[in-house]
């Protein structure tokens, strides 16, 4: 899982790196914008994944449902296609919102809508494949996410190249590269999944009314959580495209920073998401703490291996996304907040991995939306006179309380559960 996400973010790095060396700045800010008003929707999204995770975890542990896996499977990919056509349906509005949001200089927006009108046709992949991965995962298949990651992106990259340098055709080739990747990755993930259960059709009880309230129930929660997180991303790009053509490129290039930390960590917190699922279906507390600290452990040793990369070349990662030297000048002055990043987020991470495992979505939720709304906002409202700088203070104490707050449930949750326990016997 580790090897898998830490290639999701190239998909990103490379399509920022072509388009960071045209010819004009405002084809990387624009782009940028583009591809940010879909993956927060898709972020928005996640919760496909993670609620998908966690109960395809813990359908593993009942080794004695067989059907569990497959009505997990089947819902989940109901539900992305669902939302994936109305997506879809309401893609011009959703364009009208974002460029509003953003408000652009001209000549932003017109690369923002080039890339925004191709890239919005891999939606019902895109989907799909957050839902399929996130199947994959609690079934401990993570052998062929990687496979289908590295694909994925791969292709990505050559078509990048080709169709920008060899058809030049611009933004809308890193779009267009972008959505063949998505749909050549959520073809692979289907297929493996398919073959997991048997080829299982799937049966008309797993769509009826109980079925329905559960996954409202989690899913509810988990998108709640979503849209907490997201809103603040998206306030931090937002914010940022407001205080300039030059601050919109800086952050886009220090989001690859954070997105490629997130991911990589994420690594972690996946495994540990099946892990504690399985032990959680198995009904076996002491499994759960265990696999937790482990966790721990690992997370703690690769934030520190992430620290020092970033540290030691921190400067050439930024020079090889762009040629601009304002954008480098500007964005060399953040590099010590992307030093400490992984060793202050990557807490959040592995606890967040450790609650879809549990499906315990509320916790999840209540974190979210308390770090958002008691400490990134009123922390930028304090620092804002500081300029762009203050939305990357306001992200780090951000970071760091969802990974206190989690810490907490979970060492409340185990608590009561052994209390539980003794009174059992």
């Amino acid at each position: 899982m580790i090897l898998a996400n830490i290639t999701t973010p190239l998909l990103g790095l490379v399509d920022t790196a072509v388009l960071g060396h045209m010819q004009s700045p405002s084809m990387l800010a624009g782009a940028s914008i583009g591809a940010l008003i879909l993956t927060q929707i898709y972020w928005v999204c996640g919760f496909l994944r993670m609620s998908t995770t966690g109960l395809s975890a813990q359908a593993r542990g009942r080794v004695e449902d067989h059907d569990a896996a497959a009505r997990v499977l089947w819902q989940t990919v109901g539900i992305a296609i669902a939302i994936s056509m109305l997506l879809l349906i309401l893609q011009v509005p959703i364009l009208r919102i974002g460029i509003a949001l953003a408000d652009p200089s001209t000549q932003v927006e017109q690369w923002l809508s080039q890339y925004y009108q191709v890239r919005v046709w891999g939606a019902p992949a895109a989907l799909v494949n957050i839902a399929m991965i996130g199947w994959l995962v609690g079934q401990q298949r993570t052998r062929l996410v990687m496979i289908i990651q590295i694909t994925g992106n791969l292709l990505n990259g050559v078509l990048d190249v080709g169709l920008v340098y060899g058809l030049g055709w611009g933004v809308e080739g890193v779009a267009l590269a972008s959505v063949f990747a998505e749909y050549t990755m959520a073809t692979m993930a289907l297929v493996g999944g398919l073959q997991q259960i048997g080829w299982r059709l799937p049966s008309t009880e797993w769509f009826n009314d109980a079925a329905r309230r559960v996954l409202l129930k989690l899913n509810s929660d988990m998108l709640i959580r979503n849209l907490a997180l997201q809103g603040c991303l998206a306030f931090l790009t937002l914010q940022g495209a407001r205080l300039g053509e030059t601050h919109a490129a800086v952050n886009a290039i220090l989001m690859q920073f954070f997105v490629l930390i997130a991911l990589g960590l994420d690594g972690i917190a996946h495994a540990v998401e099946a892990l504690v699922g399985e032990a959680s279906g198995a009904k076996n507390q002491r499994a759960i703490v265990q696999r937790t600290n482990q966790g721990l452990v690992w997370s703690s040793f690769f934030a520190l291996a992430y620290t020092l990369l970033f540290w030691m070349f921190g400067t050439d990662i930024i020079q090889l996304l762009t040629q601009h030297n304002d954008i480098i000048e500007a964005a060399f002055s953040y590099l010590p907040l992307m030093v400490v990043l992984p060793i202050l987020a990557h807490w959040c991470f592995l606890y967040d991995g450790v609650f879809v495992g549990l499906t315990r979505a509320s916790s999840m939720r209540n974190s979210m939306v308390f770090s958002a709304l008691i400490v990134f906002f009123p922390v930028w409202f304090v620092t804002q006179s500081l300029g762009n700088v203050a939305l990357w203070y306001a992200l780090l104490a951000f970071l760091v309380a969802r990974g206190v707050t989690l810490a907490i449930a979970f060492a409340l949750l185990n608590r009561r559960n052994q209390l539980v326990s003794v009174a059992e016997q």
